[in-house]
């Protein structure tokens, strides 16, 4: 797939001598592409991404991926922080309130597997931005189809098979740390956050359904 080059300012070199090990999704929360494209690319902003998928399908790049976009933002994943320095950034066009486009989807999955296979990413690297910035960000929110990307193993299992005993918050806060979550928040802000990736349909207090929905993650290099 050969995007269209439409370079942005809003880079730098990746630090530390990291290379991509994460693949982030973002929603643009914009009213179309063209919208987000110029906000992405304008240097008043500060703020980038490496690609952007337009709800037609077609496909965008402002950074190169060795280098390092500003797309993330504070956070952490698996104990670990500067997430744009271990990332790739993928924006999605999509306000976060409706269905994602089949067109958008296509072009993301043919994308995903290509950026998996040139960084040896495994699936378990592809995390939502809400995953490493729980209570601050939302997407790709509640309407994006993770377990299609699960399905054509772009993404880690949306469910284990497996259901558990009723866990207390901190069984639940140990398994969830296990699989990345590790940003310093408290219990309920942890089970939304967890919750957006893995059952956005859930509510009420801490079930068992969602510990099983917390597959191991993958062993960090």
């Amino acid at each position: 797939m050969i995007p269209v080059w439409h370079p942005s300012p809003n880079f730098g070199p990746r630090r530390d001598g990291l290379s991509p090990s994460l693949v982030v999704l973002h929603y643009t929360a914009m009213q179309d592409a063209a919208a987000a494209l110029d906000r992405l690319c304008d240097p008043v902003t500060e703020v980038s991404a490496h690609y952007l998928i337009g709800a037609d399908g077609r496909l965008w790049q402002m950074v190169d991926e060795a280098q390092r976009a500003w797309h993330a933002g504070a956070g952490e994943w698996q104990g670990l922080d500067d997430i744009n320095s271990r990332s790739i950034g993928i924006e999605l066009d999509n306000r976060g309130d409706h269905p994602f486009s089949a067109p958008l989807m296509a072009t993301l999955e043919i994308l995903l597997a290509e950026v998996l296979r040139r960084w040896a990413i495994p699936p378990a690297g592809v995390i939502g931005h809400s995953d490493m910035a729980p209570g601050r960000k939302c997407d790709p929110g509640p309407r994006f189809d993770w377990a299609r990307l699960a399905r054509a193993g772009l993404a880690a299992p949306t469910l284990c098979e497996r259901l558990f005993e009723y866990p207390s918050p901190q069984v639940f806060r140990a398994r969830a740390c296990a699989a990345g979550f590790t940003a310093p928040v408290d219990d309920d802000t942890l089970l939304a956050a967890v919750r957006l990736r893995h059952r956005p349909w859930a509510h009420g207090p801490l079930a068992p359904e969602d510990l099983a929905s917390l597959a191991p993650a993958a062993p960090r290099a």
